[in-house]
């Protein structure tokens, strides 16, 4: 009884965690979509506003490697726990603080620059979070069990993504279009501090994983775990990120893109479209548990190779889907892209964390999630936006195929390295 219940605590802590982390960050994303340019930015058109919101939901991205290295750095040296604990704390700290920003209307320039740097610290303290959780869940899995319990802080992230989006539909039910933009996007980021504190709960209950202890006991910690990583492992560490591109672009285009894009240009009724959205992350969560499952049956690189193709051949008709005119078809489209980003998504923490020996881990797994986000979810939104403005939504759905053989070449050259070297 002892050992399921501490595995259940081992669950809850990675999953809640991310799922607190997540619901930060995709309410950010969702904001930038719905309020944020005509809040926070001015311009000359909605369509270069809605640009300049998403340019500043890619400043996390840039603050996801920082914080990845500074987080990795001491959770090799100082352990899983600890860690995970001051991530939390950044994280929902900053997002606290947006729900009291002041817009451009009241205070100017001064509005999006403070906006900006809260956030960086969103992703900052995420550069060390989704790392941390797949290691605690994976370093205590039984033999066996390694990509299913990895899976664990991916199945907070359509949780995350389901109260954020749930939350923003509940708003539109019950308050009105000027009503929302004048203060009901803040209640989203207000509520926050609710989830950090069960995350905070759940997270002080747990111990430090037994690969990291055993670890200890065969050597002491790396002074810089970085530095031996870039001079002993920078080609893994190089197709560690590329495999993490496909993730990160299929999810952002397929949300935070495709709401913009859908409610704007598209001229699709926002609330149908967020509960099309709620059907997509459930077959998101379908994705994830079906490529969990396989990565243990067969090897987690095979069930991700897979994934990567289903996308690459999911992106040629990913555009003509979504800016079809017809609700349905959008959301089928949306639907099966999300079950294929699941797919990509579940064996990702077992794969990554099995690239790097245990001394280093943390450090190999922060900074090649991260630096990968860069590319997929800062750089392709961008690159979707810019389509749209020369109206060629239709092409948006390349950027994954595009994406996604990026990451195919990173799984296929990749390969574990011995835990305790």
């Amino acid at each position: 009884m002892q050992p399921i219940r501490d595995n259940a605590r081992v669950l809850a802590a990675a999953m809640v965690g991310t799922t607190v982390e997540y619901y930060d960050f995709f309410i950010y994303g969702t904001a930038a979509a719905l309020v944020f340019g005509p809040l926070f930015f001015p311009a000359q058109s909605e369509a270069a506003q809605t640009l300049l919101a998403f340019m500043s939901f890619g400043v996390a991205f840039i603050a996801r490697p920082i914080g990845a290295v500074a987080f990795g750095h001491f959770g090799d040296r100082v352990g899983r726990k600890s860690t995970l604990v001051i991530s939390l704390l950044m994280m929902g700290g900053s997002t606290l603080a947006i729900a009291f920003l002041p817009t451009y209307a009241m205070a100017g320039w001064v509005a999006p620059v403070l906006l900006c740097v809260m956030r960086f610290g969103q992703g900052f303290g995420l550069g060390g979070e989704w790392s941390g959780a797949a290691l605690l869940a994976i370093e205590n899995a039984p033999k066996g069990w390694e990509t299913r319990f990895g899976a664990a802080p991916q199945i907070g992230i359509p949780v995350g993504f389901f109260a954020a989006n749930g939350l923003f539909m509940a708003l539109g039910y019950f308050l009105t279009d000027e009503q929302f933009a004048d203060w009901g996007w803040r209640v989203p980021f207000l509520a926050s501090a609710l989830l950090v504190g069960v995350g905070l709960y759940v997270r002080k209950r747990i111990g430090e994983t037994p690969q990291f202890r055993e670890a200890l006991e065969q050597a002491p910690p790396l002074r810089i775990p970085m530095v031996r990583l870039v001079t002993h492992h920078f080609w893994t560490l190089m197709a560690g990120s590329a495999g993490v591109i496909v993730v990160f672009a299929t999810f952002y285009i397929a949300t935070a893109w495709a709401l913009a894009e859908a409610t704007g240009p598209q001229g699709y009724p926002r609330q149908p479209f967020l509960a099309i959205q709620l059907l997509a992350n459930l077959a998101m969560t379908a994705g994830i548990l079906t490529a969990a499952w396989l990565g243990d049956r067969i090897s987690p690189r095979a069930a991700l190779s897979i994934a990567a193709l289903a996308v690459t051949l999911m992106g040629l008709v990913f555009g003509a889907g979504l800016v079809s005119g017809s609700l349905w078809i959008a959301g089928v489209t949306l639907c099966v892209t999300m079950f294929f980003m699941g797919m990509t998504n579940g064996p990702l923490g077992s794969w990554l964390t099995h690239l790097f020996p245990v001394r280093m881990r943390y450090s190999g797994v922060s900074f090649a999630f991260n630096f990968g986000g860069i590319v997929g979810g800062a750089v392709t939104p961008i690159a979707a936006q810019l389509l749209s403005l020369a109206d060629a939504s239709i092409y948006v759905g390349l950027l994954l195929s595009l994406a996604a053989l990026l990451s195919l070449i990173g799984f296929r050259l990749a390969r574990p390295a011995d835990p305790f070297a």
